[in-house]
């Protein structure tokens, strides 16, 4: 092996993964966690203030409530599942709420065609890809409640 200034550097490059390895298979999942409970703060607290960029995709995809009160009241939702994934005690039962508006947040690919499909279902609009990247979100969710179970 070739040394460097006396350093045998595959040797260290290998004890930095490990350690780097080490650290990110004991707190990986709770920087998923964090990162996701901001998404959602952030994102819901925009609805609430009424600066959301997805306020009117809310509006139409929610056509069944007052759109004030959809955007709104998605805000709210999405905050206290910010607010739950920051207690860990919570992050199951938040998990919950998190699937369930997921479930919701796909909703316009199926009934608002139009505008989150660019003519073929193989290229999304640009609030086409907003909803797709939840798939993303979806993941981390699922990810995390692999660690919080209801039952330990």
């Amino acid at each position: 092996m070739k040394k460097y200034f006396g350093l045998d550097l595959s040797l260290s490059f290998y004890a930095i993964h490990a350690g780097i390895s080490n650290k990110l298979e004991k707190y990986g999942i709770d920087l998923v966690r964090i990162a996701l409970a901001i998404v959602f703060i952030w994102f819901g607290a925009l609805k609430i203030v009424g600066m959301s960029p997805a306020q009117a995709l809310v509006e139409k995809t929610i056509f069944w409530f007052p759109p004030k009160v959809a955007v709104i009241g998605l805000g709210f939702w999405e905050v206290a599942i910010g607010l739950g994934l920051m207690v860990k005690r919570f992050v199951p039962y938040t998990l919950i709420l998190l699937l369930l508006h997921m479930i919701g947040t796909f909703l316009p690919m199926v009934i608002l065609t139009n505008i989150c499909f660019d003519g073929s279902p193989l290229c999304p609009t640009m609030e086409g890809q907003y909803i797709l990247k939840n798939l993303v979100l979806v993941a981390g969710a699922l990810s995390v409640a692999g660690k919080y179970k209801l039952i330990s």
